[in-house]
């Protein structure tokens, strides 16, 4: 059985607007479940992320996970 990779590209920032990852095109609930779904299932989400890929108007800055998690808490 081939192993289907992760399509992390270690850019880890989801676009509030579409909710897909700007790195990946994962939602992050398929992120989160990547690795418990069936390789079909991975198959099916390969297949959508360039489409994705397309509706997401823009890069985000780089920012630290330390930054992104106290603005995800509002302190920040």
């Amino acid at each position: 059985m081939a192993v289907i990779e992760s399509p992390c590209i270690l850019v880890c920032s989801v676009d509030m607007k579409t909710g897909y990852c700007f790195g990946c095109g994962r939602t992050r609930d398929e992120i989160s479940a990547w690795l418990d779904m069936t390789p079909e299932r991975r198959r099916e989400v390969m297949a959508l992320l360039p489409a994705r890929l397309e509706t997401v108007e823009r890069r985000p800055r780089r920012e630290t996970r330390r930054t992104r998690m106290a603005r995800e808490r509002g302190t920040a």
